[in-house]
């Protein structure tokens, strides 16, 4: 199997938006890392949108349970479009991805001085789902009964909870998830304007965005996702994007 930094160069250089209706993206991310400071953090990197130019998003929850978005594009393009009722801040600033070695990830918002680093490693377990991910024909993805089957074993056979591939967001749009190769997370370090996070600490119970489950350990998969259209409302404005801007400004 390809390493990660293949496979992510190989999906930047594609760039191909899933074919379907509704909202796709291909990409690929960490789905959630636990420090035993109490913060959490995860990066989404869609390298093809069905909404426009590719984008890197940073999430940040605090230990006392506040999240925060970094991304390099506008919200309503991006993943404050069907998570932002769950967010308290959505900073629209640069964010910087690079890979250090096969295994290797770095994730940097110099703005707010934060620095993570990533080192991955496979094994038997994620390697055998991963055959299984690039095999399992398109449309059964997009299949609610399959998702929770797959979410639930494949989550199981972890040890990561329920992966929850798919259900509704915050902000009310269906959606599914389609990881169809899956490394885990070997170490990881990260500061946040000066404050080491701490040692990567699996966390004994499952936080929640909507449906949206954050695995207990760390995983990066690479894939596709699917939002329902976003239904405009004249009448009421998600809460988040009231504090939308550069965090210079």
């Amino acid at each position: 199997m390809p390493s990660p930094k293949d496979l992510a160069h190989a999906m930047e250089r594609g760039r191909v938006v899933p074919e379907g209706g509704g909202e796709r993206f291909a990409g690929y991310g960490i789905l959630g890392l636990s420090f035993d400071s109490g913060h959490v953090l995860a990066f989404r990197r869609m390298t093809a949108s069905s909404l426009g130019l590719p984008y890197t998003t940073v999430w940040h929850r605090d230990p006392g349970g506040l999240w925060t978005l970094y991304g390099d594009v506008e919200p309503d393009r991006a993943c404050p479009r069907y998570f932002g009722e769950a967010l308290q801040r959505v900073v629209e600033e640069d964010v910087e991805l690079g890979w250090e070695g096969d295994l290797e990830v770095s994730v940097r918002v110099p703005e707010v001085r934060l620095q993570w680093g990533i080192r991955l490693r496979g094994d038997a377990l994620t390697v055998g789902l991963s055959a299984g991910g690039r095999i399992l024909p398109g449309a059964l993805w997009e299949r609610e009964r399959v998702l929770g089957m797959l979410g639930r074993l494949g989550g199981r056979i972890l040890g990561e909870g329920n992966l929850a591939l798919t259900g509704t967001s915050p902000n009310g749009q269906r959606f599914w998830m389609a990881p169809r190769v899956l490394w885990r997370v070997g170490a990881s370090a990260a500061l946040l304007d000066g404050q080491d996070l701490g040692d990567v600490a699996p966390r004994p119970d499952q936080l929640r965005l909507g449906d949206l489950r954050i695995p207990k350990r760390g995983i990066l998969a690479f894939g596709e996702a699917g939002f329902e259209p976003v239904a405009p409302d004249p009448k009421r404005e998600p809460t988040c994007f009231q504090e939308v801007g550069r965090s210079s400004d």
